[in-house]
C-alpha cells in the first residue's frame, strides 16, 4: 500500500472536471435519449402470449439493464459532487437533473411491469425458464408481485413526475438546510471558528465532559434554531407517503420498507423481541460506564463518549494499515480489495469545511468501482465508520460480474456486510490489545455499537412508527415532533438516562431520505445478521471466508429468509439465531463487567 495516502478521492476518472463536466453532460444526454427509446419500445409492448412471444423483450430487458446501471452511476457521482461540497451549485443543478432522469426511468419501469403483470401464469413461467431469462427470474419476478400492489401504470407515473418536486424535493431542501448549519467553536489556541454539521458531530465524542456537554448544547440550540423547517420537511414527505399509500390500498407503513428489504414482518418482529429480551444487559453496561466517567447516570451525549482518554489522534495511514491487517487474517480476498480502495483514491477523508456530515459509500457499477465519504479526524470511532464503509464496497465488488438488475441488493443485507467488516476490525484489535487498559478501551468501543443498534435505532424506529400514527391525523409540530423523539429514547434506552436528545429527529439525516422509508431497522437487521454471521465464522475457521462470499454473491436475488435457509439452515421466524448474535455481544459485555469492577 502507497504511502501517505490521499485524503481526498478522485473522480476525474468517472467524469473529468466535476460539476462542470462536459463528459457527464453527454454521458446525460445519450441516457435521456436511450430512456426515451426504451419508453418508446415498452410503449408499444404488449404481454406475451407464448414463450416465443417473449423473444421480443430480450432487447427491452438489455436496454433496461443499461439504462439502469447508468442512472446509479449518473447518480452517484452527482451525490458525490453535493457532498464533497454542499456550497457546489452546479452539484445542485446536476442532481436536479439526474432527479428528473430517474422519474421518468421510473416511469417507463412501471409500465413496463405492468406488461409482466399482465402476462399469464403459464407464459410467465415458460419465460423465466429460457437459459437467456433465467439468471434474472428473481428480479423480474419480485417487480411483478409488487406491480400487482400498486397503481396503474399511468397513475404510478405521474406520482412519479409529481415526486421530483415534491417529494424528492422536500428531500433536496433538508439539504439546503443543513448547509446552512454553522456552530461556534473554540480550537485549542483559542482561535475562534464556525464547524459545519458533519464536523461539529465529530465534537460530540470529546474525552473531556465538560467540552462534550458544551458542544452538545451547541448542537441542540443549532437544530433547535431550524427546527420548524426541518418539521415542515419531514411533514411533507411522510405526508406524500402516506397519500400514495393510500391511493394503493396499502394499511401499513412497514409494507414498502419490508418489500424493499426483502424481509417479512415475522422476521423483524422476533429480532425486535430478541433484543428487547436482551436489553437488560446493556443497561447494566451503560449503568457501570457512568461510574466510570464519574457520573451518577449518562446523558445521551455521555453514552458515546470514551471512557478513558485516548492516546492521540490515529493517523490515517496507520488506521488504514490496521484495516488491511485485519481483513487479511479473515480473508485476503477482502485485504487486497481494501489495498485497492485505498491506493486508487476511492476515499474522501479530509476533514474540513463545507463537507456533508456523515458517512456512505456508493457504486458505480458500470465503472466497477466505489467511493466512500466521511470525515476523518482520528478517532477510533472514524477507524470504524472507515471499515464499515470498506465492507459497502466489498459487497458491490463481489457483484461486479452479475448482470446489474442482480446487483441491487437490500439494505438489510448491506449493512450485514458493513458491520461484518466492522466487527472484524474491532474484535481482531480487542484480542491484540496489549494491556487490559487498551483492551478495555477497545472493547468499550465494540459494546458502543451494540447500544447504537439495539437502543439508538430502535428509539429511530418508535419514533417513526409513532410520527406516521400521528401524521395521519394532520400536521405535526416541531414541539409535538420532539416530545415523541424524547418518549422513543426513554422506551429504547429502558429510562435509565439523565438527559435526551430532543431534536435528533431534525438532526439525523436518514429520516430525510426518500429511497428508502423508515431508514433505520435495516441497520440492526445487518448488525444482527453479521454478528450471527460472524459467531459462525469463529466456530469454522478460515473456510467460513469463501461461503461467506457466496451469502453476498446471492443477495441480489434472494429475500432475507431464503438467504439464510440456502447458506445456513436457518429460519429467521424462531429466535435461534437472533439469539445467537445476542449471545456473542453478551460476551463482550460480561468480560467489560468484570475487567471493570474493581472501577466501579
Amino acid at each position: 500500500m502507497k504511502q501517505p495516502l490521499s485524503l481526498t478521492w478522485e473522480l476525474d476518472s468517472l467524469f473529468a472536471g466535476g460539476s462542470a463536466s462536459s463528459e457527464f453532460e453527454a454521458f446525460l444526454a445519450e441516457l435521456d435519449g436511450d430512456i426515451g427509446k426504451l419508453a418508446e419500445q415498452v410503449k408499444t409492448a404488449r404481454a406475451p402470449q407464448s414463450v416465443e412471444d417473449s423473444q421480443a423483450f430480450d432487447g427491452i430487458i438489455e436496454l433496461l439493464q443499461s439504462c439502469t446501471g447508468r442512472l446509479i452511476q449518473a447518480s452517484e457521482f452527482a451525490g458525490c459532487l453535493g457532498a464533497q461540497n454542499q456550497q457546489d451549485k452546479g452539484a445542485v443543478r446536476l442532481s436536479g437533473s439526474v432527479a428528473g432522469l430517474s422519474a421518468r426511468f421510473q416511469g417507463v419501469s412501471s409500465a413496463f411491469e405492468n406488461v409482466l403483470r399482465q402476462t399469464e401464469d403459464e407464459v410467465w413461467a415458460q419465460w423465466m425458464a429460457r437459459p437467456e431469462i433465467a439468471p434474472l427470474s428473481f428480479v423480474l419476478g419480485e417487480s411483478r408481485d409488487q406491480a400487482r400492489e400498486k397503481l396503474s401504470p399511468e397513475l404510478e407515473s405521474l406520482a412519479l413526475d409529481l415526486a421530483v418536486d415534491g417529494y424528492h424535493g422536500w428531500s433536496e431542501h433538508y439539504e439546503t438546510i443543513v448547509s446552512s448549519i454553522a456552530i461556534p467553536y473554540k480550537d485549542e489556541d483559542g482561535t475562534e471558528k464556525k464547524l459545519s454539521a458533519g464536523q461539529a458531530f465529530n465534537k460530540l465524542h470529546d474525552n473531556d465532559n465538560k467540552a462534550r456537554k458544551d458542544m452538545f448544547a451547541k448542537w441542540e440550540k443549532a437544530w433547535e434554531n431550524v427546527a420548524d423547517y426541518c418539521a415542515d420537511t419531514l411533514n411533507h414527505l411522510a405526508g406524500f407517503r402516506l397519500k400514495l399509500y393510500g391511493a394503493r390500498g396499502w394499511d401499513s407503513v412497514l409494507k414498502e420498507p419490508l418489500m424493499i428489504n426483502r424481509m417479512t414482518a415475522e422476521s423483524l418482529e422476533m429480532m425486535w423481541k430478541t433484543i428487547a429480551k436482551n436489553k437488560p444487559a446493556l443497561q447494566a453496561y451503560l449503568q457501570r460506564k457512568a461510574k466510570l466517567l464519574g457520573l451518577e447516570s449518562l446523558s445521551w451525549e455521555d453514552v458515546e463518549a470514551p471512557i478513558a482518554r485516548s492516546s492521540g489522534k490515529i493517523p490515517y495511514d496507520s488506521a488504514a494499515k490496521e484495516i488491511v491487517a485485519q481483513f487479511g487474517k479473515f480473508s485476503p480476498k477482502m485485504a487486497a480489495f481494501a489495498e485497492r480502495a485505498f491506493d486508487s483514491n476511492w476515499i474522501e477523508a479530509e476533514d474540513r469545511p463545507a463537507k456533508r456530515p456523515g458517512g456512505f459509500c456508493v457504486s458505480f457499477p458500470m465503472s466497477k468501482e466505489s467511493r466512500i465519504f466521511m470525515t476523518y479526524s482520528g478517532t477510533p470511532s472514524n477507524v470504524a465508520t472507515l471499515a464499515h464503509e470498506l465492507g459497502h464496497a466489498y459487497h458491490s465488488y463481489l457483484l461486479d460480474d452479475q448482470p446489474l438488475l442482480n446487483q441491487n441488493y437490500a439494505m438489510n443485507v448491506a449493512e450485514t456486510a458493513s458491520t461484518f467488516a466492522e466487527v472484524i476490525v474491532a474484535d481482531a484489535q480487542v484480542k491484540a490489545a496489549g494491556s487490559d487498559e487498551e483492551k478495555l478501551a477497545l472493547l468499550e468501543e465494540k459494546l458502543q455499537n451494540s447500544v447504537a443498534f439495539f437502543m439508538n435505532i430502535h428509539a429511530r424506529f418508535l419514533f417513526e412508527t409513532a410520527f406516521y400514527e400521528k401524521r395521519k391525523a394532520g400536521l405535526v409540530s416541531a414541539e409535538e415532533l420532539c416530545a415523541l423523539m424524547v418518549d422513543a429514547q426513554k422506551e429504547a434506552f429502558g429510562g435509565i438516562l439523565s438527559g435526551y436528545h430532543p431534536h435528533f429527529w431534525a438532526a439525523k439525516l436518514h429520516f430525510y431520505i426518500t429511497d428508502v422509508p423508515f431508514y433505520n431497522f435495516p441497520y440492526t437487521v445487518g448488525y444482527m445478521f453479521s454478528t450471527g454471521l460472524y459467531r459462525l465464522a469463529l466456530q469454522e475457521g478460515p473456510s467460513f471466508a469463501d461461503k461467506y462470499d457466496a451469502l453476498l454473491r446471492d443477495t441480489g436475488v434472494m429475500t432475507l429468509e431464503e438467504l439464510v435457509r440456502k447458506h445456513l439452515g436457518v429460519d429467521l421466524s424462531q429466535p435461534d439465531f437472533w439469539q445467537g448474535a445476542a449471545d456473542l455481544i453478551l460476551e463482550d459485555i460480561d468480560t467489560f463487567l468484570k475487567m471493570t469492577e474493581h472501577l466501579a
